[in-house]
Order: structure tokens, then sequence, then C-alpha cells
């Protein structure tokens, strides 16, 4: 039994599909099916069913990638500890970030990390919270960037910033005449409050700073988008007024910008922090990733008097 030999077993897992598998190991099928075969005659069990389509793991499979999982991640921190010793920053490193936070925070220190780090090999991925939390778990991330707390007991949270809400209100909305929006306000248009469809905790950051689980809406419509453009388009043609993450609302043309209004003091924000598991040990490079991006957002967010919203779906009683 081989490292290789599980690493190409993880990849058949998570791509049910042999082929996709060796190219993604940049091995030919043949070689990974014929090493894969190999280790299944050694432990004279099947890992995979080859006659569903696609390739499922058998009972026994399941727990063998389990597994796997842990002892190719173990091996791989073989050569993190080398490289931390050495004060080596390089390499591959995949980090998953947020759809709500991707567009505007990845231009930002993109460049600036690049420039100074030019050995990191970043593998960026755009993943939900959930999806995120499952990655980093099982070894398939080493870090990401999200909302939080998340509460979760294996994972380590490094903050970066508090990114205010920001509310945006069409002319025909009676809110609108007002300088400066509090939360009573949001509670007073949550029938016509449009977010982002389930499943961002970007909508959930808004429910729970309304003390909501649901909305009840009275416009005659739903709408399933992950794009704050479609929020603001719907917006401006009168259907709600919808709220957006302040770094999302700098580069609004000055027509768009007279639609925004600022919460008062506390303002009600979200967490965004880098994030890793306990067991992580590139920690280099994750305080490399640190401290770039706070040397960019510090000049862009300086909101002190913030009120932290929870990422994490109420539940109902």
């Amino acid at each position: 039994m081989t490292i290789t030999q599980l690493y190409y077993v993880l990849a058949v897992a998570e791509h049910k599909n042999f082929t996709l598998a060796a190219e993604k190991c940049f091995v030919t099928q043949p070689t990974l099916s014929m090493q894969i075969q190999k280790l299944e005659e050694e432990l004279d069990i099947q890992i995979f069913d080859r006659s569903k389509k696609p390739i499922q793991l058998t009972d026994v499979g399941e727990k063998i990638v389990q597994q796997a999982k842990n002892i190719v991640n173990e091996s791989g921190r073989i050569k993190d500890i080398v490289d931390q010793q050495k004060g080596y920053i390089g390499g591959d490193f995949k980090i998953g970030i947020i759809p709500t936070v991707m567009p505007t925070l990845l231009p930002m220190f993109m460049t600036n990390f690049i420039n100074k780090y030019p050995k990191v090999n970043l593998i960026i991925e755009e993943h939900n919270t959930n999806e995120i939390i499952k990655r980093l778990k099982n070894g398939q991330l080493d870090a990401a960037i999200a909302a939080t707390p998340l509460d979760e007991e294996s994972l380590k949270e490094i903050v970066l910033y508090y990114e205010p809400f920001v509310a945006y209100v069409p002319q025909n909305n009676p809110a609108y005449n007002k300088k400066e929006f509090d939360v009573e306000d949001l509670e007073a248009n949550l029938n016509n409050l449009l977010l982002l469809q389930d499943g961002h905790c970007f909508r959930n950051n808004i429910l729970n700073i309304c003390k909501a689980t649901t909305l009840n809406h009275d416009n005659h419509f739903q709408i399933e988008s992950g794009s704050f453009e479609t929020m603001v388009k719907l917006a401006d043609e009168g259907l709600g007024m919808t709220l957006l993450p302040y770094l999302h609302t700098l580069d609004m043309d000055e027509k768009h910008q007279e639609k925004l209004r600022q919460f008062k003091d506390p303002r009600p924000s979200r967490e965004v922090s880098l994030i890793y598991s306990k067991k992580e040990l590139k920690l280099h490079i994750i305080e490399a990733l640190r401290t770039t991006i706070a040397g960019v957002v510090k000049g862009a967010i300086t909101f002190q008097n913030v009120e932290i919203s929870s990422p994490l779906q109420k539940k109902l009683n």
C-alpha cells in the first residue's frame, strides 16, 4: 500500500470517474486504474462499485476513503514542517472564499500577495460556508475566508475586518428620505426586503439582524439569486429594498450612491475571518495572507462602533 495509491483512490472518490480522476492526478487512466486495482487485490476487497454510473464507493470503500484522507493529509504535513523550519514561503495553497466576499476582497489583495510571495501558487475556489467547512475538515482546503463566528471546534478563526451593512433604498420607498437607517427601519421593510437565496450566509446575517427566520413577501414574486447586482436592479425597479456589504458599494457610480443609506451606530456588520484547521501546518503562508489582507483593508474599512451579526442560520423552535 502506498500514499500514491491512496491519493488515486481519493481522486476517483471525489470525481466518480476514472478518466477525470487521472487527468486531475496528471497520470494516464490505465496507470491510475492499475494502481487502484493493485490496492484492491492487496486488501482483497472492492473499493469501488464499477457497475454503477457514476462510479460509487462500496460500504467498505467509504470507510477506506475516510482513513485515506487522514493518511494523505498527514503525509503532506512532513513537507510543511520542513518548509516552515526553513522559512520557505511557497508551494500550492488552496483557499476557499465565500461568494459575497470574493468579488470585492480578492482584487484588493491578490496583486500585492503575488508580487510579495511569487513562489506561492494560490489555488482559489468559491464555495458557500457549509462547503468551506466540509472541505477544511476533509483537508481539501488549506484555509478559507468567510463570515464568522462559525462555532466549529476544529477550526481556528483570525478576524480580518468588520464590514458594515448598507441599505440600498429606491426612491419610491418612504425610508428613502431618511439620512440614516436603524434596525427598526429594516424590520418595517421586512416584507419588501430583497435578499440573496438560501444557502448564502449573508442572507442569514440580515435575517438575524431582523430577528427573523424567514421572509413573507407581499410583492407577488419570489426570486432565487446569488447576485447583489440582481438585487440592486430589482430595487431600482421599485420592487423592494436590499442590503449590501460595505465594500460592494465602493465602486458604485454617483447615481447608485444616492440610494445608499448607512446605519446608525452601532452599525450592523459582519465579521470576515481567515479560517483554517487547528491541525494546519502551513501557518507561514496563512500569516502572509493575513498581513497582506490587513494591509489593504485597513484603508478601506475604518469603522469602529459595530455590532456583529451571526452568519449562522437560526433554528426554528
